[in-house]
């Protein structure tokens, strides 16, 4: 029952002790605030290292042909290790493991339409490396390199952002025909993925790659994903005994791992997030340890408080007040000194992620917006963290007052102020 004369008395001990409150007020705060920013930090720099994994498949790998450093079989060292069709057949049918599949075949060309002109870089693929690399064909702005431009080997093109830009200013370019390197492509698609640079970019069927510009064998690089890797010692294993294949078919040394230059995506997923796992648990600590400060300064005054009005105990109960109101009569006055401050410290610290988070949304792309991405907490847990203050603010004033309480009138009024 809602009891009004209480409430007056509580908040007249408030106000009698202004500095003290403040005080404690200002620790309980500023524990949520740190903690809120603590945890806002760490998840805007979580999210924006791994933003750059973009919709890129965090299970593939990219390998392509580099120089021996070991002299074997015969063979000198420095010797040129050239991937072809054989590597991508090995991948096909010895490595069981391999999902998706792409080979790539690059070529710089001069590409026009109208008055315009730009050098771009092409990249041959096959439909695969769509999901491999997180490419996304912007809305109602056509599609991909399909099957029927690989087996056709069609002059079928998708041009990123940046061309489209270039060479179509306002225009659709799907379905505009371009000039690269003298022939002739029709543009399908335009894409976006997520990237560091701007360059000029466009997608071509693989086929067609192979016929124009590698003289139907050559390849620059090998693309797939692999299924069934969880953990980093299966990844290492993988990796060994996928370099052993390869050296077999190119007569390398086994143990030499300059012919083929992998980019692992697993590895490096993993290898981030055993780093963030490790930045998440010190920023924990920190951010427990601010939270026990506060717990400690609202426990040692209520302490203090309930020391100071031990006399004033003694005479309520002399006057006929039960126990369980004076008892409830500090533990309200803990719950409303926690909640009010704790309350004013998850706002701003929560407040000032999402500002921050808006002035990044807003800003134009940059690597700050690379590597600090959203430094927002979740509401959840700043409330969590202030229900624990509230929840040791009311044991902090229980016990104390409790003994209290219990003792006689006569004996509290002798306690000394």
């Amino acid at each position: 029952m809602f009891d009004l004369d209480n409430w007056a008395e509580i908040f007249s001990t408030i106000k009698k002790n202004k500095l003290r409150t403040f005080l404690t007020g200002f620790s309980i705060s500023w524990g949520i605030f740190m903690f809120c920013i603590l945890l806002s930090a760490g998840n805007g720099l979580k999210n924006g290292v791994m933003s750059n994994f973009g919709n890129r498949s965090i299970n593939s790998l990219q390998f392509w042909g580099r120089r021996t450093s070991i002299p074997y079989k015969g063979f000198p060292e420095n010797r040129n290790i050239n991937l072809n069709e054989n590597d991508l057949n090995l991948v096909k049918n010895q490595v069981p493991e391999a999902v998706e599949i792409s080979g790539i075949i690059q070529a710089n060309v001069v590409v026009s339409y109208k008055t315009y002109n730009i050098s771009c870089n092409f990249f041959g693929v096959n439909p695969d490396y769509r999901r491999i690399n997180g490419i996304r064909i912007k809305d109602n702005q056509g599609r991909f390199i399909n099957d029927m431009d690989m087996k056709n080997a069609r002059k079928t093109v998708v041009v990123n952002q940046r061309v489209k830009e270039v060479l179509f200013q306002d225009d659709d370019p799907v379905g505009k025909q371009i000039i690269a390197g003298g022939l002739g492509y029709t543009v399908v698609g335009v894409f976006e993925e997520n990237s560091w640079g701007n360059d000029e970019k466009a997608y071509i069927p693989f086929s067609t790659a192979q016929l124009l510009y590698n003289k139907g064998w050559g390849i620059n690089d090998i693309a797939f994903t692999i299924q069934g890797l969880e953990t980093k010692e299966e990844n290492e294993a993988f990796e060994k005994q996928f370099r052993e294949k390869l050296s077999k078919l190119h007569v390398f040394d086994p143990e030499d791992t300059r012919p083929i230059g992998i980019w692992n995506q697993l590895e490096n997923y993993l290898q981030t997030i055993g780093i963030f796992n490790g930045i998440s648990i010190f920023i924990w600590i920190i951010g427990l340890g601010t939270l026990i400060a506060g717990i400690v300064s609202v426990g040692n005054i209520m302490l203090i408080t309930v020391r100071e009005r031990t006399r004033e105990f003694g005479i309520r109960k002399a006057l006929g007040a039960k126990p369980a109101s004076i008892l409830s009569n500090i533990l309200i006055e803990s719950v409303v000194i926690t909640s009010l401050f704790g309350y004013i410290g998850m706002f701003l610290g929560v407040g000032l992620g999402e500002l921050v988070n808006s002035i990044l949304e807003n800003a134009e792309a940059s690597e700050m917006t690379y590597v600090f991405r959203n430094p927002t907490v979740e509401v959840g847990v700043a409330v969590g963290a202030m229900c624990i203050l509230i929840v040791s603010g009311v044991l902090a004033g229980y016990f104390p007052a409790l003994k209290a309480v219990r003792i006689s009138p006569v004996e509290a009024m002798r306690e000394e102020l």
